[in-house]
């Protein structure tokens, strides 16, 4: 399913903020602009991991994922999130520290948690 809007939420975990985005993408190379609109929103943000599925003009299902220096592996687990509900768009999810250091676990937990609240954002938006 292409995502057709943008949906955002907020995940708050011992005091770190997750902010999490699902945005329509028509391609990879469009990743960039929706890093640089989503570093203008979340200014604070020391990270901002993302995972991008779309397809080629030939119908090729193409995948990616940053982790932008953050432990846990984030990039992956967001990625995972879209093969799950099988989106196809981005997904991006910006960290604003909170203080308290979560730990590889902690931190792939919270990912993944922002990520599944904004799925559900989106498909409440879609039930109405």
């Amino acid at each position: 399913m292409r995502i057709d809007r943008s949906v955002i939420a907020k995940h708050v975990v011992q005091r770190s903020r997750f902010f999490a985005a699902l945005v329509p993408v028509a391609s990879l190379e469009a990743m960039e602009e929706v890093l640089k609109e989503r570093r203008r929103a979340c200014r604070q943000a020391n990270h901002h991991c993302w995972a991008c599925r779309v397809r080629d003009t030939d119908g090729t299902l193409r995948e990616a994922s940053r982790d932008d220096g953050e432990v846990g592996h984030p990039g992956r687990v967001l990625l995972e999130v879209l093969r799950k509900y099988d989106l196809e768009g981005a997904l991006v999810v910006s960290r604003v520290f909170g203080g308290v250091k979560l730990g590889v676990g902690g931190v792939s937990r919270a990912f993944r948690d922002a990520a599944e609240k904004v799925v559900a954002a989106l498909a409440a938006g879609r039930e109405r």
